[in-house]
């Protein structure tokens, strides 16, 4: 989502400045690569560049190929093949061992195509959605290009065949897939929105996981009962910082599937409050700073109350990944990295250990 993001801010920015830009998609990958489909690249005519449709091996020529799009105007599909050890097709060393096919779209504002407005749609509504790219690999230009967005909502109004049927499997399976038809083939990026993160506690040691998380593109709330604590000073990269005691549902705060809450307050009673009330929400993911004694206590007491704690799979105490974190940085990077892996279904191992393949393929 980060990625989107930047492409809108960068897109507009150079519409002020009177630059023509070229939008480059992955839209399909056959073996390995560092970007799967759905990567994307924002190219203005003097070179600029925002985004990352590879790890670095393809920018290079891809720039001069976004240029030509620019001059051109035209939709085009490039096709880099590094599956040979020699790369003799690019004259360049990119060691992918796959095949990337790049679409490039020339921007034009006035267009009501232009397929930046539909990630700004993408970036402003926080809802799943999916963005429907359509090219054919059997030729280079006259491409037709990024056409559509879905909501779940969408799938009744559909009217293309094709799309009417697959759209839906997209949304049940929450995963993207490149899907050829005889007229065309259709990249489907599933999308959902960025992680939002609230914190209960604006001490310190809150400093820096607002930090990385804001890095990352999430959504960062953070909210404490002391006035001279939680502030936009202290917290300048949040999106929302809330004076509220540690029970109190928050105001304009609205949880969803990719929500996750760390109680980070530094003091029982009021994690005990924090807890009472979130547990008793669809937040998938609840992290408590502290020992495994202080949580099991915690979920005691709220028994004893009448609490329902049997949801008890979405609490993590202690909280982050077994990184020997120490410091207030490396226990922000455990927790994020624990967040990061439960949101995308992994176990937070190391990769060397992984019998299948780092990415799903289409």
């Amino acid at each position: 989502m980060k990625e989107l993001k930047d492409i809108v801010l960068a897109y507009e920015k150079a519409v002020l400045q009177q630059k023509k830009s070229v939008l480059a998609t992955v839209v399909q990958v056959i073996g390995s690569s560092y970007r799967r489909p759905g990567a994307r690249m924002l190219v203005t005519e003097d070179g600029a560049i925002t985004g990352a449709i590879s790890g670095g091996c393809l920018e290079g020529d891809a720039l001069r190929k976004a240029q030509m799009a620019i001059y051109q105007q035209q939709n085009r599909l490039e096709i880099y093949d590094t599956t040979s050890e020699e790369d003799q097709n690019l004259g360049i060393q990119l060691g992918c061992n796959g095949i990337v096919y790049i679409l490039f779209e020339p921007l034009r504002p006035d267009a009501p195509d232009n397929p930046v407005l539909l990630l700004k749609k993408v970036v402003r509504e926080r809802k799943n959605a999916v963005l429907a790219t359509f090219f054919q690999p059997e030729r280079r230009a006259e491409q037709p290009g990024t056409r559509y967005l879905f909501y779940a909502t969408d799938a009744d109004s559909i009217t293309d065949t094709h799309l009417k049927s697959d759209v839906p499997d997209i949304f049940r399976q929450q995963t993207s897939a490149v899907k050829s038809y005889p007229e065309y083939s259709v990249s489907y990026q599933f999308v959902p929105p960025a992680v939002q993160l609230i914190v209960v506690g604006a001490g310190n040691d809150v400093q820096p996981l607002t930090e990385m998380a804001a890095m990352l593109g999430w959504q960062v709330v953070v909210s404490d009962g002391r006035p001279g604590y939680p502030t936009p000073a202290r917290f300048p990269k949040a999106h929302q910082v809330l004076v509220a005691k540690p029970g109190e549902r928050l105001p304009g705060i609205t949880l969803d599937e990719r929500s996750a809450v760390v109680l980070m307050t530094h003091n029982y009673p009021h994690d005990l409050a924090a807890l009472e009330t979130w547990i008793q929400t669809e937040c998938p993911y609840i992290g408590v700073l502290g020992p495994r004694k202080k949580l099991v206590k915690m979920l005691e007491e709220l028994e004893e109350r009448g609490v329902d704690v049997s949801a008890k799979n979405k609490l993590y105490g202690p909280i982050g990944l077994d990184i020997g974190a120490e410091t207030a940085e490396e226990i922000a990077l455990s927790i994020m990295a624990e967040i990061k892996a439960v949101f995308s279904g992994r176990a937070g191992l190391s990769l060397r250990d992984r019998v299948l393949e780092i990415h799903t393929r289409e």
